[in-house]
């Protein structure tokens, strides 16, 4: 008579593993890997950032010259510029990116200054206004402005040049659609807009009799 085969309920091997060793395991395992991740994210690093208190020393290129400036974190390029170098052609206005009257060029690229950081602003060469003229005279698109009537107010002027002079080192014969299109980005509460185009016209005129 054969005898009959028992099972131990304690181990119910299967292939050698028992369902609770199994269930143990992972139950160790998951608890092992909840550590060693918690060990590892302790050890990455933050990356370096300045907090909003905090001050820096900074040298940024302006119209050709350095300055060196202890300036705080948050501290945005357009304050900088008219509050701690006396550069007051580069007006406030929106300060959130929207109207360009704080337009200035960085690398003869436009740029608002208000949405830029003093502290990123360093290791590039920064004109504004002012570093368009020679001494007392006018630079061509500032002179173009003025003989065009190209403003009524005046208060977005600044930034209105500035995106021109960007625009004319970039592309010295821009079509009339490429000047409204790189204008776009500044705002004219006073509509003069016809006019900013005619002197961005006669500007390039201008530059391009000046190269010869």
């Amino acid at each position: 008579m054969k005898k009959k085969k028992t099972v131990d309920k304690r181990s119910d091997q299967t292939g050698g593993i028992s369902r609770r060793h199994f269930l143990t395991t992972m139950g160790s395992g998951a608890a092992v890997v909840a550590a060693t991740g918690g060990l590892v994210a302790e050890t990455i690093r933050e990356p370096d950032v300045l907090r909003a208190n905090t001050t820096a020393r900074i040298t940024l290129s302006v119209n050709g010259r350095r300055h060196q400036l202890l300036v705080e974190s948050r501290w945005s390029l357009l304050y900088v510029l008219r509050e701690k170098l006396g550069l007051t052609g580069t007006k406030v206005g929106c300060e959130r990116g929207e109207c360009g009257a704080c337009t200035v060029l960085i690398d003869n690229v436009p740029r608002y200054a208000c949405l830029t950081l003093a502290v990123e602003a360093q290791g590039v060469k920064i004109t504004t206004l002012e570093g368009l003229m020679a001494d007392d005279e006018l630079g061509p698109v500032q002179q173009a402005f003025l003989e065009e009537d190209a403003f009524q107010c005046g208060y977005c002027t600044p930034g209105q040049i500035m995106a021109a002079e960007g625009l004319l080192r970039s592309r010295p014969e821009p079509s009339a659609e490429e000047i409204r299109r790189a204008m776009s980005g500044n705002l004219c509460r006073c509509a003069a807009y016809p006019n900013i185009v005619e002197a961005v016209k006669q500007a390039r005129s201008a530059m391009k009799t000046a190269s010869k």
